[in-house]
């Protein structure tokens, strides 16, 4: 990892990339798809707000250690995120 600021922009651009595909996918369904696409978009939000919480931590022993699990954090929320909206556009 270079640096703190190239990692916030990391997640910032992988969750902006998946609230983008849901307004995409908002606006190619009906409103019962789009209630639950809000749900995602929410989830998304709170997922940014607990990882940058997480970064901005001072006190972290290993801090190698703690920034590969932020970013298995950011890994796996992702793809979470992307399952449940493919799964709302089949």
């Amino acid at each position: 990892m270079a640096s703190i600021k190239n990692f916030k922009k990391d997640i910032n651009n992988v969750l902006s990339d998946i609230i983008e595909e849901c307004y995409v996918c908002q606006l190619t369904s009906d409103d019962k798809v789009s209630a639950k696409v809000d749900k995602i978009i929410d989830e998304a939000i709170k997922v940014f707000d607990d990882l940058i919480v997480k970064l901005n931590l001072k006190d972290v022993d290993n801090k190698k250690k703690h920034f590969k699990s932020i970013h298995a954090d950011l890994d796996s929320n992702s793809a979470k995120l992307l399952k449940k909206l493919e799964k709302l556009k089949a």
